[in-house]
């Protein structure tokens, strides 16, 4: 079990940090906590008193998007982190999401029903 935990963290490791989007207008710092990952937005291009406008939530509207977990409850499975979700603030939905690395990049995927998008971030320098 001990093994386990301990090649769970070495494959976190290669994940964790901060990675700027396909977009290049956010970075997003993913993060281990217990046995899932986590990202939030720590970088905007429109700078940090940016508001979820686009949030579903009309509470959530004027909440500043900067620290928002946009990736939550990923877990390893194979070669991937998956059966969490990613929450697109350009549009106000939330996805089913997976991610791995593939050479120095992240594949960053949302899924709707069949349907999904990938998107390819870089590690920010």
């Amino acid at each position: 079990m001990a093994l386990m935990l301990l090649s769970i963290g070495g494959y976190a490791q290669g994940i964790t940090g901060k990675w700027v989007t396909e977009s290049g207008d956010a970075q997003v710092e993913i993060y281990q906590q217990g046995n899932v990952l986590n990202g939030k937005i720590v970088w905007l291009q429109k700078g940090p008193d940016t508001v979820d406008k686009n949030n579903k939530d009309a509470k959530l509207k004027s909440r500043k998007l900067m620290g928002v977990n946009i990736l939550s409850g990923l877990s390893k499975k194979k070669d991937k982190w998956e059966g969490g979700q990613i929450y697109n603030p350009k549009n106000g939905k939330t996805y089913k999401c997976a991610i791995w690395p593939e050479g120095s990049e992240l594949k960053v995927r949302g899924y709707l029903g069949m349907f999904y998008e990938t998107q390819t971030w870089k590690r920010a320098k």
